[in-house]
This record gives structure tokens, sequence and C-alpha cells, in this order.
């Protein structure tokens, strides 16, 4: 009997489920979102959409941003999850909302 080492080669659908192991980490729960637009109202509107789909996921988030005022183009959002896999479905869901 002989045996052959053979390499790695993911296919299409395997390769999916072999990269997916990779996002989902131990305690990876916070996901941070950077979004752009001209001034406070236009930022905390977009900001509304992701929390309205973190809300979706799970309505037990954290969430923190960084100050804004009438004059800023650029809003980061931290969005905590209760676990990965919360995290990684809001991720996949709102790339829709990503422009």
């Amino acid at each position: 009997m002989t045996t052959e080492k053979q390499e790695y080669q993911p296919c299409d659908a395997c390769g999916v489920s072999a990269e997916m192991g990779f996002m989902i980490n131990e305690n990876d729960d916070i996901a941070d979102v950077q979004i752009f637009a001209n001034g406070k109202t236009a930022l905390e509107s977009e900001l509304a959409n992701y929390l309205a789909l973190a809300k979706e996921v799970n309505a037990n988030f954290k969430v923190e941003t960084t100050p804004v005022d009438e004059t800023s183009t650029e809003l980061t959002a931290r969005i905590q999850f209760e676990c990965s896999a919360e995290k990684l479905i809001f991720e996949l869901k709102s790339r829709s909302l990503a422009k």
C-alpha cells in the first residue's frame, strides 16, 4: 500500500467553507464601521441604517462612535455583538449598505 501526499486544493464549494473558518475567531465580536458623508445629520442618518441592521441580527448590541459635528465628513462606529457569529452575519448583511 502506498501513501500519496496530497496538497490542499480548494474547489469553489469547499473553498468557501474553508475560508469561513478563518473569519470566525474566538472573541472577535466587534464590527468596525466607517461612514463617510458631509455633516453630522448625514453621518447620523447613515449610522442609523447600520444600527437598524445590527438590531435585526441581535438587539443586544453595544455601540461606540467617534464624536461628530456639523463639519465632520467621517464617523467610525464600533458595534459589539454577543458572539462572533453575529458579527459575521452583520458584516455580510451590511455589504448592501456600503457605498
